[in-house]
């Protein structure tokens, strides 16, 4: 792993997925990369739609609402630890590399969830969809990342809303169709493994998409009419750079860890109950919500989560990452507070308020590579985002562990409704509070923690492939 003072090199050598063989051309535009970047997040995005299998799971396996949640979980787990891990991986092997192992193991993830579904191993279904395609998230989640950032230097919000959005539009597609293939082969053990295998062999062939197209800019490749500006004229930016290894020191670094991470926890513990959620909120009613509309309601998160990734990850280029984030925080706990207030009195301030929460849970993390790029450089940013993404680890035991484990024990007690959840959004208020005093502890790096002026950027020491080579 490339540390202080240390550059990667790539091999001119290599099969089709080596890094070299996938340099562009020089008649390639940047723009088709957003779309490579999006055939692997629409699909890896999927996990955000896990919900909608959660009722069936615990009817044919006789499964506990904590229970259920296990493989979505352990998915965020896997996905913050190799991505952390594997980022030093996806700099020095490429996109392209990364994109195949993403697609390996998200779609083996599938199949070996299928057939612990068909064998009623539920170990199985943990291991499947949690470990071995939790694996392919976190790997398939930074793949398009900082190549994205290499194409658009001149917008790196707008570059990061692209990666990342597609991940938080996946559900928009899996929610709606995960439900009509559940109706169609049955809620039970056989026809959600078919489902699983289904969704397995499709997603392998859309992923295969991006590791076709990817490409990495040449060397010493700029945006036609764009040169890097000698100043930026915000205190926050740096033209500096930091290393992963002195990155970690910093307590910038820490106090964004913070930030993303209860920003996510925030979000995540609607996100992963969604459809139950809204179901149970609302059983006391004269309107109870139907299973189909909890599934409407889980694709109109997804797409807030989509938008926010794009919209809030672009307007943080004019108003700073910092600014952005006390939005997301701010309004963020402003919004849990008018859902804890209001109760059931009316679906649509729930739904609302909801899809506000996750266009900022989404927005955070779109923002998240730009304020990394501010705060440390664009040198070795790739493993930085890699290691950030821990928080997004621990924000996925917290969030679900946090809702699904209070609403059990609410439930236990004889409670329904609003009251199931309560105690969990005033938590989640907290937590936003305590991230938003963090961000404001965020300030500019000490110059101690810069690297030598003379230290090459990764990007920098990529060996190009003979002109018009793919």
């Amino acid at each position: 792993m490339p540390e202080d003072g240390q550059t990667l090199k790539y091999s001119t050598s290599g099969g089709f997925l080596s890094r070299a063989r996938s340099v562009a051309p020089p008649t390639w535009s940047r723009w088709l990369v957003p779309p490579a970047a999006l055939s692997v997040h629409l699909s890896i995005g999927q996990a955000y739609a896990w919900s909608v299998f959660k009722p069936a799971l615990e009817d044919a396996l006789h499964l506990s609402g904590t229970q259920s949640a296990l493989p979505f979980q352990l998915g965020i787990v896997m996905l913050g630890l190799s991505a952390a891990f594997g980022g030093p991986l996806v700099e020095r092997n490429g996109p392209r590399w990364a994109m195949f192992v993403s697609t390996v193991c998200f779609s083996v993830g599938f199949l070996i969830a299928a057939l612990g579904v068909a064998t009623g191993q539920y170990w199985l279904v943990v291991f499947g969809y949690g470990i071995v395609g939790g694996i392919g998230l976190g790997i398939g989640y930074i793949s398009p990342v900082s190549t994205l950032m290499k194409w658009f230097p001149d917008r790196p919000g707008m570059a990061t809303g692209i990666a990342i959005m597609g991940f938080g539009g996946g559900a928009l597609i899996a929610s709606p169709w995960s439900a009509q293939m559940l109706s169609s082969f049955g809620s039970t053990t056989s026809g959600i493994a078919t489902a699983f295998v289904v969704h397995g062999v499709v997603y392998a062939i859309f992923m295969s998409l991006g590791v076709f197209l990817i490409r990495v800019p040449k060397e010493g490749w700029r945006p036609a009419g764009w040169t890097p500006p000698e100043t930026t004229g915000r205190a926050l930016i740096t033209t500096a750079n930091v290393s992963a290894r002195n990155a970690i020191r910093t307590p910038q670094f820490w106090c964004l860890w913070i930030v993303l991470c209860f920003n996510v926890t925030a979000g995540i513990g609607i996100l992963e109950k969604a459809a139950p959620m809204i179901t149970n909120f609302f059983a006391n009613t004269s309107t109870p919500v139907s299973v189909s509309a909890a599934a409407g309601f889980v694709a109109l998160l997804s797409l807030a989560n989509m938008a926010g990734r794009l919209a809030w990850s672009s307007a943080s280029d004019a108003i700073g990452r910092k600014n952005m984030y006390r939005v997301y925080l701010g309004v963020g706990a402003l919004l849990y507070l008018v859902i804890t207030l209001a109760g059931d009195s009316a679906s649509f301030v729930f739904i609302l308020c909801a899809m506000g929460i996750l266009s900022f849970y989404g927005g955070g993390f779109a923002t998240a590579p730009a304020y990394l790029k501010d705060l440390f450089g664009t040198y070795q940013v790739g493993a930085i985002h890699g290691r950030l993404l821990t928080a997004w680890s621990t924000a996925g035991v917290l969030g679900p562990l946090i809702v699904n484990a209070i609403a059990d024990s609410q439930e236990a007690a004889g409670k329904t409704g609003p009251a199931l959840y309560t105690t969990s959004l005033y938590i989640m208020i907290a937590l936003l509070a305590v991230g938003f005093v963090a961000n404001e502890l965020i300030r500019p790096v000490n110059p101690k923690y810069h690297e030598p002026p003379a230290t090459e950027a990764p990007e920098k020491n990529i060996a190009a492939v003979p002109q018009g080579g793919s």
